[in-house]
């Protein structure tokens, strides 16, 4: 293991901690499954591959971010404090009314949130308006955007597929959290997409397959897409939905939900213990 995936892997270990540590102290339902499944993704994004000033939020030149699975705000907000956007002490207040951290990503009311989301299904399409910007202002910056694989359902996710090989947009690199649950259940019970990479395929871009939780794996495949040329990359991220935690892993129980004491203990001790071996 190199010294870089080992500090992404520690990075990422603390992200769990903080996402685990900010529901139970905020008191209120909060999305923690949605957010362990992309926590490995989002973090190696912030801490290796994207061009992004903490002091300087809106720099013309950054890389863009969009967690187009809005519910998974716990992630981008940890990911955030934790870059330097804002204090971590902010985190104690998600979901609290006045405070900046609300139950889906704001722009202009978090410092490094580049897009609301929520409303699922828009974050693809405003990243092609994004990336085809920034390629009229001969600028180099890329744009990132996550979905979720029940997200996918959306009609408008497919529209936004559509045209973005057209628009050429090669400074976009999307990532499908394929981690097979929604928010009512099982992906393949409600809607089953079939194989997703050949979908993306036959929609013209160019497709990689990843495992969501292996950092190396992680790390090679987004160098592959952010030096792909000519089409938008879309990564499949092979994840489990609330990775890390024994009792949140592959279960819909905690995609939204109040984090007792005694669970929180428990996860909290299951972090550290990994943290030990890292």
């Amino acid at each position: 293991m190199t010294d870089e995936i080992k500090m992404l892997k520690k990075k990422a270990n603390t992200i769990r901690k903080d996402i685990i540590d900010m529901v139970y102290q905020c008191g209120c339902v909060a999305h923690m499954g949605p957010s362990l499944s992309c926590a490995d993704i989002v973090t190696t994004l912030y801490f290796k591959f994207m061009r992004i000033d903490p002091e300087n939020p809106k720099w013309e030149d950054r890389d863009r971010f969009i967690m187009s699975k809005g519910h998974a705000y716990t992630v981008l907000y940890a990911v955030l404090s934790e870059r330097g956007y804002f204090d971590k002490q902010e985190l104690k207040t998600l979901r609290h009314i006045g405070s900046m951290l609300q139950g889906h990503p704001v722009i202009n009311k978090t410092p490094g949130v580049d897009m609301t989301s929520g409303s699922l299904g828009n974050g693809l399409g405003i990243g092609i308006g994004m990336a085809y910007y920034l390629k009229l202002k001969g600028k180099d910056s890329k744009v990132f955007v996550i979905l979720g694989d029940g997200e996918s359902n959306e009609g408008s996710v497919w529209e936004a597929a559509m045209q973005a090989p057209v628009r050429k947009v090669d400074n976009l690199i999307a990532f499908v959290d394929h981690n097979h649950l929604q928010s009512s259940g099982s992906c393949e019970d409600i809607l089953p997409m079939g194989c997703l990479a050949d979908k993306w395929k036959a929609f013209g871009w160019n497709v990689l397959e990843m495992n969501g939780h292996d950092m190396a794996d992680i790390v090679s495949k987004i160098n592959i897409a952010v030096n792909f040329r000519g089409a938008p990359t879309v990564l499949i991220a092979h994840t489990i939905k609330g990775k890390g935690i024994s009792f949140m892993e592959n279960t819909n129980v905690w995609h939204a939900a109040r984090l007792p004491q005694d669970k929180y203990e428990i996860a909290i001790n299951e972090l550290e213990e990994e943290a030990k071996w890292l």
